[in-house]
């Protein structure tokens, strides 16, 4: 316990702590000659912009491992992979693996829910589980990165660098 508050003590507002957390550098280099800066400044305009924009998603994926605050993410992301299966077994399986990663109060990546959600959604889940039957729990999830995530990671260090990456790389190409 005290070697996990000693890094969160010693937490950086830059990224480039956080090096392990990004895609290598080739990959990066690349992803950001790829984006112009109309597409980085529209993630601004909504969250859904961002994260239905498969490198915003990247992303602020990577901003909110940086603050040691991906579960919400990788919650509405196992969400929707949930809601693509087809195959009852899996269903099952996959409703039971969401719960024990998410949703059960002991969960190791416990997401942030009031009681009443968390208890309809385990019932649902776990007694009849159905394509949309954590559509209520997603949506709360989604308002929460939405007005709280969303906001910082439009402050922060990584999106304002990306933005000037950007712009740096759109005044190249046109020369």
């Amino acid at each position: 316990m005290k070697t996990r508050l000693g890094c969160l003590s010693h937490k950086s507002d830059s990224y480039s702590d956080f090096s392990e957390f990004l895609p290598p550098a080739h990959e990066t280099t690349a992803r950001c000659q790829k984006l112009s800066t109309d597409e980085v400044v529209r993630w601004s305009e909504s969250f859904n912009e961002l994260i239905s924009h498969k490198y915003g998603l990247v992303v602020f994926r990577t901003f909110l491992k940086s603050e040691f605050s991906d579960e919400n993410i990788e919650f509405w992301m196992a969400c929707e992979d949930y809601k693509k299966v087809k195959n009852s077994t899996k269903l099952a399986s996959k409703a039971n693996k969401i719960y024990k990663e998410f949703i059960d109060v002991q969960a190791p990546r416990e997401i942030n829910i009031d009681y009443r959600t968390r208890e309809r959604t385990k019932q649902t889940l776990l007694m009849d589980p159905t394509p949309t039957c954590l559509n209520e729990v997603q949506s709360k999830v989604y308002s929460l990165m939405e007005k709280d995530s969303y906001p910082r990671f439009l402050r922060s260090k990584m999106y304002q660098d990306i933005v000037n990456r950007s712009h740096v790389q759109g005044q190249r190409r046109s020369v």
